[in-house]
């Protein structure tokens, strides 16, 4: 009797699945892979779809809504200050639709700074934290309790003990190693702390898909610090294993820094149904320089894909030359049409790739894309200097771009993430110039490289590629 009422139960909870599925999955191939998993084989497959099935994040929309204390009539007062600021564009319709996606304006007379690996950025973070005098935004991914996080967690006590306010957030699946000892001597000094919590909500509960992979420092909403780096001595080269760690972080002053802090309240309302009340909302230009920065914060609680469409409109904006660097690559369908359709216009488009394996289903996967990409002139380049965990764009020597966001599906659809889009001419010059120095540093691949390989090897990558959607 117990038994014929599991069956019943779990077929019957497959079917629901199935159909919870078929209307909310972003990709009919999604949809369809879900359906027919959980229909076949529901047993196994609707304790799997609830705990990484879902792609949409609940709840986060309202905490968006209600971020700051009157809601969007201060988010449309904070948007029309920012436009003082917002630069003559040429080119409209492009610029239209990256503003679209950030929900704020492009601003000019922001200051920007290359951070070239560990060293250079946490340099540059722990100073910027020295000269807070109203209050300290500090959100990472990973959070280590070794030799820089304890620099970090100093310094952050420091500045909470002499009296300014400092608020701490952390993804607790990517900090999920680190001791509660280290949180409680924050929390004694008066830091204001708090997980993510992307299982907060009933119907979060028992999703561990979903990451905030942002890593933001706001400095009395007048400089901030966005790109690659979490916090620990690895990301400073001193992990032997991995070796030198080849990462990019930026620097910014100006207007733009509202967008990065409209991106931690936004999460520390999620995390904590509470606003931040010292936040300073009046954008200030830098006196300092004069560039064109639009800060563009992604995520599975948006409407559309926002991440993707990001991406996709870089590549297709792109007339000369597309240089892009990520730890992963693991595009769609979508994405990888882009890129061979940018090869066929004649554009430089040059793929930077890690040589070592970080996640080994990733770096496998990567291999099946050489060809479909190559056919049109797409190059890929393996670093091979240590591990390459930078997420930088370049776009026809006009345009970069500096993140979180990896090229892969987890980065499209199921992360939190936030990059920078900057336009001025010396900074683009010094990304080149980065961009080359790396490539110097890389072996170019063979378009036919899966040629040589065994038989074995492509059936291992195929394999991988199967599981992109999850990666």
């Amino acid at each position: 009797m117990w038994i014929a009422l599991f069956v019943i139960t779990m077929h019957g909870l497959g079917l629901l699945s199935a159909f919870k599925a078929m209307m909310e999955s972003r990709t009919a191939q999604g949809a369809i892979a879900w359906v027919i998993f959980l229909l076949a084989m529901p047993y196994v497959a609707v304790p799997a779809y609830w705990i990484f099935g879902r792609s949409r994040f609940k709840g986060y929309v309202k905490a968006r809504d209600y971020v700051l204390k009157e809601g969007s009539d201060i988010l449309d007062r904070l948007r029309k200050a920012m436009g003082r600021y917002r630069p003559p564009f040429d080119k409209r319709h492009a610029v239209s639709a990256a503003e679209a996606m950030a929900d704020t304006p492009f601003t000019r007379t922001n200051e920007v700074e290359l951070l070239i690996d560990g060293d250079a950025t946490f340099s540059s973070i722990l100073k910027g934290i020295d000269r807070a005098q109203k209050y300290v935004l500090f959100q990472f991914y990973i959070v280590h309790d070794d030799g820089l996080g304890r620099q970090v967690q100093r310094r952050l006590i420091d500045k909470a003990r002499a009296g300014v306010p400092v608020y701490f957030l952390y993804d607790e699946i990517g900090s999920h190693s680190l001791d509660t000892s280290y949180l409680h001597t924050l929390r004694e000094a008066g830091v204001r702390i708090s997980s993510f919590g992307s299982r907060q909500g009933w119907s979060n509960k028992f999703q561990l898909n979903f990451r905030n992979h942002r890593k933001v420092v706001v400095v009395d909403g007048r400089e901030a610090w966005i790109g690659g780096h979490n916090v620990g001595d690895e990301y400073l080269g001193k992990d032997p294993r991995i070796g030198h760690w080849r990462d990019t972080h930026l620097r910014f002053a100006g207007p733009a820094v509202m967008g990065a802090q409209l991106s931690f309240a936004e999460d520390w309302y999620w995390a904590t149904g509470t606003t931040i009340s010292e936040l300073d909302w009046t954008p200030q230009p830098s006196k300092e320089g004069d560039a064109s920065v639009l800060v563009i914060p992604t995520g599975p609680a948006d409407p559309m894909e926002t991440a993707e469409l990001m991406f996709l409109h870089s590549i297709n904006s792109a007339r000369e030359q597309l240089w892009i660097a990520s730890p992963y690559f693991v595009p769609d369908d979508a994405v990888v049409f882009a890129l061979q359709l940018a090869g066929l216009r004649g554009v430089d488009v040059r793929i930077l790739i890690p040589d070592k394996a970080d996640h080994l289903i990733v770096w496998l996967s990567s291999f099946s894309y050489f060809a479909e990409a190559g056919m049109t002139g797409v190059r890929f380049y393996r670093y091979t200097e240590g591990f390459l965990h930078e997420k930088v764009m370049l776009i026809d020597r006009k345009v970069a771009t500096v993140g979180t966001a990896n090229f892969d599906n987890r980065s499209f659809r199921l992360n939190f993430e936030i990059t920078a889009v900057v336009e001025d001419a010396a900074f683009v010059e010094k990304v080149e110039a980065m961009f080359l120095d790396d490539f110097a540093h890389s072996e170019l691949q063979p378009v036919d490289i899966m040629r040589h390989k065994p038989f074995w090897f492509k059936t291992v990558v195929r394999l991988a590629r199967l599981a992109a959607p999850v990666q």
